[in-house]
This record gives C-alpha cells, structure tokens and sequence, in this order.
C-alpha cells in the first residue's frame, strides 16, 4: 500500500498500540498534524510547552512500562523538547519523540527554524535517526519502538523534514526487527550466577543494594521473593522505591546522601554487596575510595557498559534482571542459611535504634513531612506519586508509604525541575484509576506552570501539593550549611497567588496553613476530580536530614543542624 509519510507515522502508532500522544505542532511537522487530524486510533493531548510534551509522554511510560510518545517540531519546538529527552535518557526511560525538520533541500542553509537537532540529542539519546526518504521511514519507526524499550531502555529521536513527510512510497511495516549491532544480552552466565549464589551463602554480612533497573525490568517480585528467602536486608536507591513494601522488615530505607542512618551504615559495613540494577550514582556512593570498601560486589545489570564502570566488580552478571533471578533465586536456596545473618541483621536494627529517620512536629507550622506521611495516610496505595525536584523530592522519598513499584515517579539522574506537573498528567492518562499526586516545590511548579491549561483542557485531574518554603529550599538549604548562610538569590518571597492562578486555568486552588485546612483541601480535591493546586505554608528552614556532604562518605553523615 501507498501513502505518504506523514500518514505512516500515523500508521505506525496504530500498528505498536500507541494509545496517547503528547504534542505541539508547527510548520515542519504540520503534515503529520493533519493527518492526526483525520484518525481516531489514538487519543493527542496538546502541551503548552513542547518539554512539557516529552515530560507527560515520560510520565506515561513511567508509570505504565509502555513506551511514551512525544510530536514536537523543528528548530525551538525541538529545542524546547531536549530538556525531557535528557531526563528520559539518564533514567533510562522508553521514549519515542518525533520531531519536524525542514525539508532535505534545505538544511544545512539556516533555513527558519532549522536546527541540527540529531547533533543535539545524540548525546542524550539512546539513538537516534534523520529519515532521508519515505522509503525508509517504517524501518526506522519499528527500530524506533524497538530499541527504546528493548535492553536497558531508553528515549529514541526520529527527526523528519517535512518533504519526506509529504512523499509517497510504499509502506510495508517489519515484523520482525535484526540489528547485527545491537543484540542487547538477557540471559546471564550460568558459571558466574553459580559463583554468586555461593558468594551470598558464605557472606557474613550481606545487603542487597537494589537499583531502578528492578523497575525497568519488572522484577520487583522475583526480588521480593529473594530477599524473603534469604532474610537478607535491602536498600533502596530513589530510582527502586517500591521495590519493595515500605513496611517490609528487611528494608533498610533509601541509600544515599539522603538515605536512612541505618541504609548507609549497612552498606559501608557489609562484606558481600548484592546490586541488582543500580548505576552507582554519586548521590548514592558519596566518595568512592570509601563506598562499601569491605565488601565484595555482585552486580547484575543488562548494559555491560554499567558494570565495573565506576567500582570493581569481583561477579559481573550481564543480563535482564528478571531472566538472571529466575535462575540465580533456586541456586541461592539450595545453600542459604537465614539464620547465618541473625547477628548482622542485629547490628542493623540497633542502628536504626540509635539514629531512625524522623522529624521534630509542630503544632505551630506544619512541617513538609507531615503532609508527605499525611497524604501516605489518607491515600496510600490509592495514589501515584510524581515529584520536582528539591527539597520536596526527598522529603517524598524518605517519609512516603511507597509499597508497589512505579508508585513514585521522579527525575533521578538528570534532576529536573518542571518535571512533576507534566508527568504527572502522563500519569492520570496512563493510570486513570489512581489518583494523580504531584508534590512539588514553590520554585519548581512555575517551571512549567502552564500546563495548568492543559491539565483542565484535557480532564487530567492532577493534585499539585506545593511545599511552600518561599524559598529555592535545597539550595537555600546547602547556602546554609556550606556558604555561611549568604542567601544568593534563593529567596522567593514574591510569588503569584497561586490560588487564583489555579482559578484563572480552570481549576481550583486552596492555601493552606494548618492540619485540619490541609485534610479538607486534600479530600475535597480528590473527591471532586478536579485539576488542583494546594499551596501548603510549610516551615521556611527546615532541612532535609540526614545528610551527607558532596563527596562525602556515607558513614559520617549529618544527623541534625543546630545554629
């Protein structure tokens, strides 16, 4: 069959089960715009920031394990949209973003609203493509969805100029897809799975340390069963919240410079590092030289590049998480002894005894926290939590119930603020049985305040919790602890009213300064199903503790703060 390249992209969402688009259009892309105009097979949500459609897209495939779609156009849409695809890269998050590019005649001549827009996101792609005719454009979509969500997954950029878009040609869709270099490996080797399983039996003092490729991998319940075979504790990184149940026992808390007291002296003190999935990012191993320096390492991942790239690894796995535990898991029951790690397991517990993560209430100002555990409390398991990035982010992932995986969805690795809003609403489009909660910052939430109108305009009914500090609180936050309180323009005293902001889009606002205001706004937010903002006044100097300082060990870490 013929048609033109804009009808296959259409074609071609509708043959990998596309059911959303988020999107902005423009004149490279306008094509494809006119030919979503004439289909119903799936359902285009229109952003008011082209980094918004490729946050919301990012949302989705967080919180469903489908791959996300984003349309954006040449020049400052495409621009616009490298911010999300960053963020999607450094998670590893399955995304396929189609951009407009002006026509091949022409590039190359700073035509309107050119850019090289391959040069720009090949460095924060897992690939990408400039489809040159008709011809081979569904090649390059089927690859497109294959490599984004095959191995360790990752956003995918295909770039067309607009006279392809218009070309005819035919248009016969692969079934099947053979990249002689790119085979990613799953299944892991036997000989060094056997190794490892006996390294876990004859540990003394193991901990499994558990990475957001559990997540990817959708194996949080093969690692729920290993752990409650071998009695082993577990930390979690940000990326593998809800890995395992919030109240599980054997789970120390989040690692890291944020992490639980406990968390981080287990791994500065184990003698077999089990780590299923984690990249070892900086804000988890503070100073390397001193990162778990007892320890042998078991690391399981399915990009050998991750492997060995930034600590010596004595049992390398290469493989798919899930295919490599289905066969490690029998292996470690025929030997482990759970008794064997009773005495550890005491020196663990007695650490939490010592320093358990907590904060001091108020009743004279509500305290960040409190609205975390509080929204833990009445929503639980109910909600899908999406955050910004700051203060608020790790108050979430320190204080709230998660307890089933991709139940929190943030920006870990590249940190973006602007992140929450919009995926958040690729949330309530994924999950719409779950309730669509975004705990954000008063200086992240005006990032990308005007999806407000999208939000309304689309029925997304995301609840926005602002953490109101009046301040850029994280890095008000290190002013005080390293740059002797000199507060360089973190103050955010002037803000808009943020309930009539919400008001002027659509929804409905409510500011809140005491516990029994924040209960009413919550309830009846959620009850109506309306797009909501709720500026909750929270102390301005509360910190966010335990911590350890940049380049620090996890061992000596900041317990408190005192003036």
């Amino acid at each position: 069959m013929e048609m033109t390249g804009a009808q296959m992209v259409i074609e071609a969402m509708k043959l990998e089960g596309v059911d959303t688009v988020f999107g902005y259009p423009g004149g490279a892309i306008m094509n494809v715009y006119d030919e979503i105009y004439k289909q119903n097979d799936f359902r285009h949500i229109l952003t008011r920031h082209e980094q918004a459609a490729v946050h919301a897209a990012d949302g989705y495939a967080r919180s469903t394990g489908r791959t996300g779609v984003a349309f954006v156009t040449s020049g400052p849409g495409f621009t616009n949209a490298v911010t999300g695809l960053a963020t999607a890269y450094m998670d590893s998050v399955p995304l396929v973003v189609i951009s407009g590019q002006v026509p091949i005649t022409m590039i190359g001549t700073d035509a309107f609203q050119e850019i090289d827009a391959t040069g720009i996101s090949r460095s924060c792609t897992k690939h990408n493509y400039l489809v040159r005719s008709a011809k081979e454009l569904p090649r390059i979509l089927k690859e497109a969805f294959y490599i984004a969500a095959s191995g360790r997954p990752g956003p995918v950029h295909v770039d067309i100029p607009k006279d392809v878009t218009a070309e005819v040609a035919a248009f016969e869709y692969p079934t099947h897809i053979d990249l002689p270099t790119y085979r990613p490996t799953t299944k892991g080797n036997v000989r060094q799975i056997k190794k490892a399983a006996e390294a876990i039996c004859n540990a003394k003092r193991p901990v499994f340390y558990l990475g957001g490729g559990i997540i990817n991998s959708g194996s949080a319940e093969l690692v729920r069963e290993f752990v409650q075979a071998t009695q082993i504790p577990a930390v979690e990184t940000l990326m593998a919240r809800g890995s395992l149940r919030y109240d599980d026992p054997l789970l120390l808390g989040m690692v890291g410079m944020h992490g639980s007291y406990q968390a981080n002296m287990a791994m500065s003190e184990t003698d077999l590092m089990i780590a299923l999935g984690p990249r070892f990012d900086d804000r988890v191993t503070g100073k390397l030289s001193e990162f778990a320096k007892h320890a042998k390492v078991i690391h399981v991942d399915i990009d050998p590049s991750s492997i060995g790239k930034l600590i010596d690894v004595d049992y390398p796995i290469v493989g798919d998480l899930k295919e490599v535990l289905e066969v490690m898991i029998p292996k470690v029951k025929e030997c482990v002894d759970p008794d064997r790690y009773q005495a550890w397991r005491n020196i663990l517990k007695r650490y939490n005894e010592i320093h358990p993560m907590h904060f001091e209430d108020s009743d004279k100002v509500i305290k960040p926290q409190w609205v975390i555990k509080r929204v833990g409390e009445i929503l639980g398991d109910r909600a899908v939590i999406s955050t910004d990035v700051g203060q608020h982010q790790m108050w979430t992932a320190q204080f709230y119930p998660f307890s089933y995986p991709r139940q929190l969805v943030t920006s870990g690795g590249l940190g973006t603020m602007g992140f929450g809003f919009p995926a958040a609403m690729g949330v309530k489009r994924g999950v719409p049985d779950k309730v669509s909660i975004n705990f954000t910052g008063d200086g992240s939430i005006l990032m990308n305040i005007q999806e407000l109108v999208t939000a309304v305009e689309s029925r997304l009914p995301v609840v926005n919790i602002i953490l109101n500090n009046h301040y850029l609180g994280m890095v008000r936050q290190w002013q005080t602890f390293f740059y002797d309180k000199r507060y360089a323009e973190t103050d955010l005293s002037f803000q808009p009213d943020f309930v009539r902001l919400a008001e002027a889009c659509g929804g409905v606002g409510y500011r809140v300064e005491t516990k029994e205001e924040f209960d009413e706004a919550l309830q009846d937010a959620v009850n109506k199903g309306v797009v909501a903002m709720i500026d909750v006044i929270i102390d301005r100097d509360e910190n966010v503790l335990p911590m350890v300082p940049s380049g620090g060990t996890l061992y000596n870490m900041m317990l408190e703060y005192k003036d």
